[in-house]
């Protein structure tokens, strides 16, 4: 990788302009021109360096639902029941994991009645009971990643502070929604592009892009790096068993670990899953990710009573939210 696609990840995994021109803006700040960005950025994604490219949206916080769910499936009938479950649109994740559940998935819906048809539905077909693991409380939520001369990723805290609220979104926000879930266009002028699909005029998009931003609808604006594909081979989600009366301390703590991507309270599932902290932990490889854990066990002490650690050996499916039509 070279030193401008370095750069270009290290500072525009968010904050990309809402602009009528934002290409030209990050480009002048590389000191390229704006094509050659358009095609550095087409360059990356072509080459599983980057994800997507554009905004990464909050089902909660537009009055949708999101929640992580797992299912235990037999060996023997694995495939089959992942093909099931990565057809259906509100499932935006799918993990394997190394677990007697085995299978993890988000679903993101508009609605909390919809998320509840939707796990019934799975169940109906795929004919095994989902666990549902809805967040609680948010300790902490961001993968930001910094590339450094010799190409080696590390996880670094998201620059700013968590933005939340939310906000209820009209028909024009859902439009918006849907047209630029899946990425920006790359093109000089991204927005105006969106404007003419959405049938609106191109301020109009921003001020309603801004106003999503600033609501905590949109997350962030940027690049969204693949972590496997940069080097972070190891993905673990540490489930803890923490003391009720201490969890909002402990877990605020846990989530100012600068190598925890997300880091949320969810409940319990008795007897199978004693759990009520989950934080994510990536490395280089398993080893890393164990020494991380082994850290956070430090942290939480006697406070904690059990843990484990559930390596995702498999992606699939990873697309982010979708609207639904």
């Amino acid at each position: 990788m070279n030193e401008t696609q370095r750069q270009f990840i290290n500072q525009w995994q968010g904050n990309f302009p809402l602009a009528e021109q934002p290409f030209a803006t990050v480009a002048a700040e590389l000191g390229i021109t704006d094509e050659d960005l358009i095609s550095l950025i087409r360059e990356l994604l072509e080459q599983g360096f980057l994800s997507r490219f554009g905004p990464l949206y909050d089902a909660s916080s537009m009055g949708g639902s999101i929640t992580l769910a797992a299912l235990s499936v037999p060996e023997d009938n694995y495939e089959a029941v992942a093909k099931m479950v990565n057809a259906m649109p509100e499932v935006a994740h799918n993990y394997q994991r190394e677990h007697r559940l085995n299978m993890w998935f988000v679903i993101a819906t508009e609605t909390a009645d919809l998320l509840h048809a939707t796990i019934d539905r799975i169940e109906q077909e795929v004919n095994l009971p989902v666990y549902n693991f809805p967040k609680l409380q948010t300790f902490y939520l961001g993968l930001w990643l910094r590339l450094d001369e010799d190409d080696k990723v590390s996880t670094i805290p998201v620059p700013g502070p968590l933005k939340q609220g939310g906000m209820i979104i009209d028909e024009l926000d859902r439009k918006i929604v849907k047209t630029t879930q899946a990425g920006l266009p790359l093109q000089t002028d991204p927005y105006s592009e969106i404007a003419a699909g959405c049938g609106c005029d191109t301020q109009t998009l921003i001020e309603r892009m801004q106003r999503m931003l600033d609501c905590g609808v949109i997350r962030r604006i940027g690049a969204v790096p693949n972590h496997y594909r940069l080097g972070l081979h190891a993905n673990g989600m540490s489930v803890w068993d923490v003391k009720d009366e201490r969890l909002l301390e402990l877990g605020s703590r846990v989530g100012r670990l600068e190598f925890v991507s997300h880091c949320y309270e969810r409940p319990r599932h008795a007897p199978l899953w004693p759990y009520n902290l989950f934080a994510m932990v990536h490395g280089h490889d398993r080893d890393e990710v164990i020494q991380k854990q082994a850290q956070i066990a430090a942290l939480l002490g006697s406070d904690c009573r059990q843990h484990d650690l559930l390596f995702s050996t498999r992606i699939l499916k990873k697309t982010g939210l979708r609207l639904v039509a």
